[in-house]
């Protein structure tokens, strides 16, 4: 999936973020656990987080403190909405104390979010602190979903 062109450093850059993206990730399972991590990203809100949107162009800067506290209170409110389960389990993290990636899956999108497949769902959502590189979907971001990332950043 990384690039077979570019400069050494894209390439790195992309390499990483791809074997991350790849790497081990813990569920939140329950969503008092999923409170407490979103505390827990508050508290890095200014770490240089990416806040990629899956099927949307890949941000080319960190965002803002205010925007990734932002982003949390509003996805986290639309996963408490649509995710009609007592668990939450759709928050995949790196680490839960000092994150570096963060998999948010769309409660709409979940496929085989859980479990093995050849070819698993891609999460509607990243945060990451690495520069994120392109995930191709074969699913477009359905227009109900494109609404809310622009009305969130409208």
């Amino acid at each position: 999936m990384a690039p077979s062109t570019g400069s050494v450093a894209t390439m790195r850059s992309s390499d990483t973020f791809y074997q991350a993206f790849r790497g081990n990730f813990s569920s939140l399972l329950s969503w008092q656990q999923l409170d407490e991590f979103w505390e827990v990203l508050r508290r890095k809100a200014d770490a240089g987080w990416y806040i990629y949107a899956i099927g949307t162009p890949v941000p080319a800067q960190i965002s803002s403190s205010a925007d990734v506290v932002k982003f949390i209170n509003e996805v986290g409110a639309l996963l408490r909405k649509e995710h009609y389960e007592d668990y939450c389990g759709i928050v995949y993290t790196d680490s839960r104390q000092d994150p570096t990636l963060v998999k948010i899956f769309d409660p709409d999108n979940l496929g085989v979010a859980c479990g093995f497949s050849n070819h698993p769902s891609l999460p509607g959502w990243v945060l990451s602190l690495i520069p994120p590189q392109p995930l191709e979907t074969r699913r477009p971001l359905p227009a109900g979903r494109l609404r809310w990332w622009q009305a969130l950043w409208g």
